[in-house]
């Protein structure tokens, strides 16, 4: 059963405090950066370094890359690798599945709490040699069913 409830893309506020938290400044990119990501969900550097050029912001993808990838290494948000080798980000880093688009290239997120509940309780009786399970990434791959129109 799909989960009703669905989670809040983290707030701009919310964003600031988990700045804190690491100890990194709250910069005028970082924030621009986290709006587009906020307005896009999944997207690569260069579909936010555009998006921030829509706002009037000059900033070079090389940038928004680093910007991307820095708030990932601290958990802020989440790493999405395509089908197409292409690095996406994911600005809600909590439990959820992910529906990827192969012909389109986009992500969809899926709240399923049943779903994940029963793989968690699946691997937590499961070992791995060697191995010790950290967290959890379920993607689907699939494609659409009819032709979808985007922005």
């Amino acid at each position: 059963m799909l989960n009703a409830f669905q989670p809040k893309t983290p707030s701009l506020e919310d964003f600031r405090k988990e700045l804190r938290r690491h100890s990194l400044k709250a910069t005028r990119q970082r924030i621009a950066v986290h709006e587009a990501m906020m307005r896009l969900v999944h997207a690569s550097a260069d579909m936010v370094a555009e998006e921030v050029r829509k706002d009037g912001a000059s900033v070079t993808v090389a940038s928004v890359y680093n910007i991307l990838s820095q708030l990932a290494d601290c958990h802020i948000y989440a790493r999405r690798l395509s089908g197409n080798n292409r690095m996406y980000f994911d600005v809600n880093n909590f439990r959820h599945v992910h529906l990827y688009d192969r012909e389109n290239s986009r992500f969809r997120d899926v709240f399923d709490d049943e779903l994940m509940d029963l793989i968690t309780t699946r691997l937590r009786r499961r070992k791995f040699k060697g191995f010790t399970v950290e967290d959890i990434d379920i993607q689907l791959v699939a494609r659409p069913t009819r032709k979808l129109k985007f922005p």
